[in-house]
C-alpha cells in the first residue's frame, strides 16, 4: 500500500476530501521528522513508538580497497510497534491463507 492508497482510503471511510486528507497526512509526517530530529520520541497510544535508537562505534570495510574504516557513533530512527498491534497483526496474518510462488 502506497501513501495514495492510504489516503483514498481514508478519504472513501471518512467523506473527508483527499486534498484535505494528504495535507494532513503530510502535516503528520512532518511533525514526526521534526520531533525526532529535535531528539524527542513520539509515543501513540496503541499503534507504536518513533524513537531515536543510538548505534555504537564500530569499525566496518571500504569494499573496493578492503580497507578499515571507522564508522563513528550516530542516530537513527525507529519504530516500535505497541503492543496490541503486534497482537492484531500476528492473528490477521496468521487466518490468511498461503500463497503459491
Amino acid at each position: 500500500m502506497r501513501k495514495a492508497d492510504i489516503v483514498n482510503s481514508i478519504s472513501e471511510k471518512t467523506g473527508v476530501a483527499k486534498v484535505d486528507v494528504l495535507v494532513t497526512l503530510e502535516n503528520f509526517f512532518t511533525e514526526i521528522k521534526d520531533t525526532l530530529a529535535s531528539g524527542e520520541n513520539v509515543y501513540i497510544r496503541g499503534f507504536g513508538s518513533f524513537i531515536i535508537k543510538k548505534r555504537a562505534k564500530k569499525i566496518g570495510r571500504h569494499i573496493k580497497n578492503n580497507e578499515a574504516i571507522e564508522i563513528p557513533e550516530h542516530y537513527i530512527p525507529a519504530f516500535k510497534p505497541a503492543k496490541i498491534f503486534v497482537e492484531q497483526v500476528k492473528d490477521n496474518v496468521n487466518s490468511l491463507p498461503e500463497k503459491e510462488s
